[in-house]
């Protein structure tokens, strides 16, 4: 399978960000490329969500 380029919106994707700080633009979608696909983990009571294309991460 190629991978197609896909447009962002130039957030930074090596930091985490916090949802109560930066809500979701349109919900179950990702802020940075507009995917709906993501990793989800839970550590220390916080879950975390990585979107599968760009890598964006939000506490939730």
């Amino acid at each position: 399978m190629e991978e197609k380029d896909y447009e962002t919106k130039g957030y930074n994707t090596t930091i985490t960000y916090e949802y109560k700080e930066m809500p979701d633009v349109r919900a179950g979608r990702c802020d940075n490329c507009d995917y709906t696909l993501f990793k989800s983990s839970v550590k220390n009571g916080k879950f975390l969500r990585e979107c599968r294309r760009c890598g964006m991460k939000k506490n939730i």
